[in-house]
């Protein structure tokens, strides 16, 4: 059984696979191999924080609590931000956000035509200037929101690819100077995400909340869950 999906080398769903042993990393004894797997999407987060230069005095404003949103949520936490509002439209998602750590959540319309009450209302949760902004779903909505709510001189980060392309108000952004940068993938990430989960910086744990095993019918039923949705954050096989 093979899933090729990620260029060059092509990860894949199999037994065995063949990988240079220059970019493999050693678990240290305290992580587990699912840990060690989730270190895969916490280098998204990881990355988006080194990007936007998240550190202790920078409050965070995450859009999107889905699994990618979560781990940006645990990052910036790690790096040193004191405050971190995540927002969503599902109520689950948001309860697990705030059980992860987040300060406050906000749930959010998904009509474009409510995003100034949705601003007002996730800068009411902040208390205070939003300093770097992580768009995690990537859509119309969700980055207007992020450039509307972000400080004047702060940073919007935009890490989903929902949309491929996007309406956006930029003017009036750019008229207070806010920067706009993007991310893809990460780099470089190994390293600090294991020491993240050696020390306890960061606990993954809690993102798994579904496993499988390893037989065509297993795979078939997790892929399933982790599209549907719902209370599946991160959805693991076991060999």
């Amino acid at each position: 059984m093979k899933f090729f999906a990620t260029p060059p080398v092509h990860g894949s769903l199999a037994n065995q696979v063949v990988h240079p042993a220059d970019l493999c990393f050693k678990l240290p004894a305290n992580i587990s191999l699912e840990e060690g797997a989730m270190c895969e999407p916490l280098s998204v987060g990881v990355h988006a924080c080194r990007r936007a230069n998240v550190g202790p005095e920078t409050n965070i404003l995450v859009l999107g609590a889905g699994p990618i949103g979560l781990v940006t949520l645990l990052a910036a936490r790690a790096f040193g931000a004191p405050r971190i509002v995540i927002v969503d439209v599902d109520d689950y998602r948001l309860s697990v956000a705030k059980k992860l750590g987040a300060d406050d959540i906000v749930k959010v319309s998904i009509n474009l035509q409510d995003v100034a009450t949705d601003i007002e209302n996730i800068q009411k949760a902040m208390g205070g200037g939003i300093d770097v902004s992580f768009d995690c779903a990537g859509f119309n909505k969700t980055m207007s929101t992020a450039l509307g709510a972000t400080r004047p001189g702060g940073k919007v980060c935009l890490v989903g690819m929902g949309h491929h392309e996007m309406t956006v108000p930029l003017t009036p952004a750019a008229a207070r100077e806010v920067d706009v940068i993007g991310i893809f993938r990460y780099k470089n990430t190994w390293p600090l995400c294991l020491e993240f989960l050696r020390s306890g910086k960061i606990d993954v744990k809690p993102l798994i909340t579904h496993r499988f095993g390893f037989s065509q019918k297993e795979v078939e039923e997790a892929f399933e869950t982790s599209a549907r949705g719902g209370d599946a954050i991160k959805v693991m096989f076991n060999l």
